[in-house]
This record gives C-alpha cells, sequence and structure tokens, in this order.
C-alpha cells in the first residue's frame, strides 16, 4: 500500500493544532456522554478488569457505587462487581477523560466541551481539590458528602452561569495561562484563576443566594486544579480531532489505569497499544517515599499528547519545585520535545523560547528510531485506596507501547 506518512501526519497535527475548544455547559453524565448508563463506570487509561485494577483505581470504583446508591457498603459493591453487575469502559472509549483513577458515574456533572471547528465533544467531571478525594480511590463519608455538594450544588450553579454566556475558549485560556507560568497539566494556578476571574461575574449574576456563590467561588479559588478537568476534555477535544486519518503515525491517546500506559495512533482505528505503566521519580510529601507509590495513573497525559503539560515546561520552570529538578531542566525537557513531535503549535507559545510554538504531534516513528521517550508530568498516588497523593514528579511512557504500535502500522499499511 502507498501511502504519504509525512501528508498524513500534517493533516492530522494541523486539526489537532486548529482545534478550537470551547466550554459549552455542565450536564449529567447519562444526559451527556455518549453510550452511558446506570450500571457502567469510566475509567482512566486502557482498558482494564477489576482483577487487575490498583488500589487507587479499585477504591474509586467502590466509592463511585456507593455515591450512586448501587451498594450500601463496601461488601455490596465489591460483591456487585464480582457477580457482573457492574461494567467498566475507558473514559476514552466515551469522548471522556478524568484524572488519576477517572472514574466517572452516570449521575456525576460534566462539563461539556465543543471543537467548534470540527463538531466534535468531549467531557471531565468536576475537580474535586487535594486532600482525601475519589480519583485518589478514597470513599469515606466526608468524600462522598463533598461529590454530593458538587453535583447537586455547584454544578447546577455553574450550569446557569455558563448558559448566560457564549462559552469559554479554552484554547485561549491556554495560551494566556502559558504566559503566566503554567504549562497545563501540574501546575495550573493561573490557569484556575483565569477560569474564576470568567466565573465568577456569571455566578454573581445567576446566583439564588448570595451563601451559594460565596461558597462556589471559594471552593474554585481555593482549588489550583479547578481548571485541570475542562482542561483536559479540551486537550481530548484537539486529540481527537486529529484521531481516524489514515496513514498517520501521530499518538492522540496517552493514557493510564495504574496497572497499565497505553497509547492509540491516528491511523490505527480503535486499537490500543500497552504495557506496565512505571512508577515516576520525583518528590514525596513527608512521610511517604517511592515504596508507597502506585504505578502512574490517569488520563492527564492527554494534556502532552495535545502539546502542553510536560512539552511545555519551559513555561513553567516553577514548576521543578514540585515535580523535582532545576528550571533548566524544565527547559531541556521541552528541547528535546521537539525531537519527537512534527510541529510547533501556533497557538500556544513559550516566552522562555522566544514565543517559539510547543513541540505538537508525538510520531511513533520518531520515538522508536531515537529512543527518546515523551516526557510526562504528573502526580503521584499512594498504592493503597483512599491515601490519596503522595507526591508529584516525572514519568516516562514504556518504549515497548511505541514499538508495539509501530509494528501495527507497518503491518496494517503493509509496510
Amino acid at each position: 500500500m502507498t501511502i504519504d506518512i509525512q501528508s498524513a501526519n500534517q493533516t492530522a497535527v494541523a486539526r489537532m493544532i486548529e482545534a478550537r475548544p470551547m466550554l459549552k455547559g455542565i450536564a449529567a453524565a447519562r444526559e451527556a456522554i455518549p453510550g452511558m448508563r446506570e450500571n457502567l463506570l469510566l475509567h482512566a487509561g486502557p482498558p482494564i478488569e477489576w482483577e487487575r485494577m490498583s488500589g487507587p483505581l479499585r477504591g474509586a470504583v467502590i466509592g463511585a457505587l456507593l455515591y450512586e446508591g448501587l451498594a450500601k457498603d463496601e461488601k455490596k459493591a465489591v460483591g456487585m462487581i464480582e457477580a457482573g453487575e457492574v461494567s467498566f469502559a475507558p473514559c476514552h472509549h466515551h469522548q471522556t477523560v478524568g484524572p488519576m483513577a477517572g472514574v466517572t458515574s452516570a449521575s456525576m456533572a460534566v462539563y461539556v466541551i465543543e471543537n467548534t471547528t470540527h463538531g466534535n465533544h468531549a467531557y471531565s467531571v468536576l475537580n474535586e481539590g487535594y486532600g482525601k478525594v475519589l480519583r485518589y480511590g478514597a470513599y469515606a463519608p466526608e468524600v462522598l458528602d463533598k461529590l454530593r455538594w458538587m453535583n447537586g450544588v455547584m454544578a447546577p450553579a455553574l450550569k446557569e452561569a455558563i448558559a448566560q454566556s457564549d462559552g469559554l475558549d479554552l484554547r485561549a485560556l491556554l495560551a494566556e495561562a502559558l504566559h503566566m507560568g503554567d504549562e497545563g497539566h501540574n501546575r495550573n494556578k493561573a490557569g484556575s484563576l483565569l477560569f474564576l476571574k470568567w466565573l465568577a461575574p456569571l455566578l454573581a449574576r445567576t446566583a439564588h443566594d448570595s451563601a451559594t456563590a460565596e461558597r462556589v467561588v471559594a471552593f474554585i479559588a481555593d482549588n489550583a486544579l479547578s481548571v485541570l478537568n475542562p482542561v483536559m476534555a479540551a486537550c481530548k477535544a484537539m486529540a481527537d480531532a486529529a484521531h481516524g486519518v489514515e496513514g498517520s503515525t501521530l499518538v492522540t491517546t496517552m493514557a493510564r489505569n495504574g496497572t497499565d500506559f497505553g497509547i492509540r495512533v491516528s491511523g490505527l482505528g480503535e486499537a490500543w497499544f500497552t504495557a506496565p505503566a512505571e512508577i515516576p521519580d520525583g518528590l514525596y510529601f513527608p512521610g511517604f517515599s517511592r515504596q508507597d507509590a502506585n504505578a502512574d495513573i490517569g488520563d492527564s497525559t492527554i494534556t502532552e499528547t495535545a502539546g502542553i503539560g510536560g512539552f511545555a515546561m519551559a513555561a513553567a520552570p516553577a514548576i521543578v519545585t514540585f515535580v523535582s529538578g532545576t528550571p533548566r531542566d524544565a527547559l531541556n525537557t521541552t528541547l528535546e520535545m521537539y525531537e519527537i513531535t512534527v510541529a510547533e503549535h501556533k497557538h500556544f507559545t513559550i516566552p522562555a523560547l522566544d514565543f517559539r510554538g510547543t513541540p505538537t504531534g508525538i510520531d511513533i516513528r520518531k520515538v522508536v528510531e531515537l529512543g527518546l521517550l515523551p516526557r510526562i508530568n504528573t502526580g503521584i498516588a499512594h498504592r493503597e485506596p483512599g491515601v490519596g497523593q503522595v507526591g508529584a514528579g516525572l514519568v516516562r511512557p514504556p518504549l515497548a507501547v511505541f514499538e508495539q504500535a509501530l509494528v501495527a502500522f507497518a503491518e496494517e499499511y503493509r509496510l
């Protein structure tokens, strides 16, 4: 089969870069996410069965069943799962992404993102903030109470506020945040404040009482990760726009479930290529060490897939105080990623590099040829459910997933 890989890759990456993700609203997962149903739980990363799930993912699954009222306690939840009464699917199979465990259930509120350039949509739940949270596998009563407030009080308030607008241009927000010291994955301080700046007047206009408005504003203001979830969905919308281009070797998904790391490739349909996930190298919170860490987990690597996150670390040198390293390391990380990508983003630029565009569009051929793996900055989850985040650091995908994908590409296109 004769194919022009370079041309296909340029088509795919152009679609990724030209995508314009807009936050259009908030809706219940069952109403918005295609194929969502009451007994279906979505999770981060590639497909996985209960028996192979890591501690944080198992905890989040149990917590979601308790939250939905499908089980009254942990024992009942596990019994339902083992009896086959609960279905699992990757968030990515349903146009959705979720940080860490990424568990999404039917009644949870999700951000609705529309790529107005190409017409596709993406979704993500609301961010819980730091501490003991579902996405790290916690399901204590206070965790579930917070989720009930978020989905029962905060989400309706945000829904009404957003409905008073034409939507939030998340591509523009990211472009500005990169100029303010964010990289869009682990550092979102500027982006979250820009998000709140946009939301606050809308909330003031639509809130039914001042106490609710005050609590919602304070919750978002106190959570530097508030914008991460809509940003992840925006990156999902961008990456999905690049998927399905015949002959393209561009990576359109990178995701981890705490056990496996998986990728998908534009020109290879819906196939996953997986290998064991690595434990990140980084800095640990007091009282914790590498022995406490779970293998890498979460869909947040969609940010690197779209050209930000670790690929934009040169824009966020202060992040090294959180993930380890030096400002020079942050600069070098971005420079290294130009070697394995096919374009420079025209909207996401880095002041420290004379406003050079971020490296965008991972090419599996370059990764394998150079033996140079994508750089990802990430949170580190405790291996036991419910403990939460124990640190942050840097990780690389296993080379095997790119080698598998390249072999499959050669077979698919008879190269």
